[in-house]
């Protein structure tokens, strides 16, 4: 029996690090912005049918980069956790952040122990009853958590993205504002996003028990204009 090659754990840390990055940044960026009225989540996707944004509960909201099917089965394991806490105790038990957390466990053993990392960012996005009480937690390939104040940029170029949104962020507070904000930092100078492009969906700070809207092409097209 041949004895496998030794690879030091640093070296290969940083080998799946390096390969759960390279999936990710091939994708298309995604932000989320709050505001006075909710918080927004805008990403850069021409597909009618695969969505990156999606509700997990009454004011909890999920949104991801990256390989389609490795996120889409952590959403549905999401929305099946979520729907079993609130059934066994109470709606309102139902958190985003215990929710992120789950989320970073099975990324983070994946990352650590699994054949391969996997090459998905995770938004977990929960509305509050005023600013102060919204959450954005980022969730990365390797299981880390970050409470995100104000904005969150997901895959692409994020970096990139975040420095616009930090530059020319919107000038008011109302969703119409942090819409074109978002879709502005994702454009750059040298492009023009169109409604056909994007996803977009809203976690809207109304007196209703589900918080969660998809707005349709034509809708966001007369907010942009």
């Amino acid at each position: 029996m041949s004895m496998p090659f030794y690879v030091p754990p640093e070296q290969l840390m940083k080998d799946r690090a390096d390969f759960a990055r390279k999936g990710i940044a091939r994708g298309r960026s995604l932000v989320a912005i709050g505001s006075d009225e909710g918080i927004v989540i805008v990403a850069e996707n021409p597909s009618t049918t695969l969505r990156k944004i999606s509700e997990i509960y009454d004011r909890i909201a999920f949104a991801a980069v990256g390989k389609y099917n490795e996120f889409d089965q952590l959403r549905i394991g999401g929305v099946r956790a979520a729907d079993m806490l609130g059934f066994r105790y109470s709606r309102r038990d139902v958190e985003a952040r215990s929710l992120a957390n789950q989320y970073a466990q099975a990324i983070g053993h994946e990352f650590t122990a699994g054949v391969k990392p996997l090459e998905v960012e995770l938004l977990v996005a929960e509305v509050g009853d005023d600013r102060a009480g919204d959450r954005l937690f980022h969730v990365s390939f390797e299981g880390t958590v970050v409470d995100e104040d104000g904005f969150c940029v997901l895959g692409g170029d994020a970096d990139l993205v975040s420095s616009r949104l930090r530059e020319n962020g919107p000038a008011d507070t109302t969703m119409r504002a942090a819409l074109r904000a978002a879709v502005s930092a994702l454009a750059g100078p040298e492009r023009v996003l169109g409604s056909g492009e994007l996803e977009v969906a809203s976690l809207a700070r109304v007196d209703r028990r589900r918080r969660f809207e998809r707005i349709d092409p034509a809708a966001v097209q007369n907010l942009l204009d």
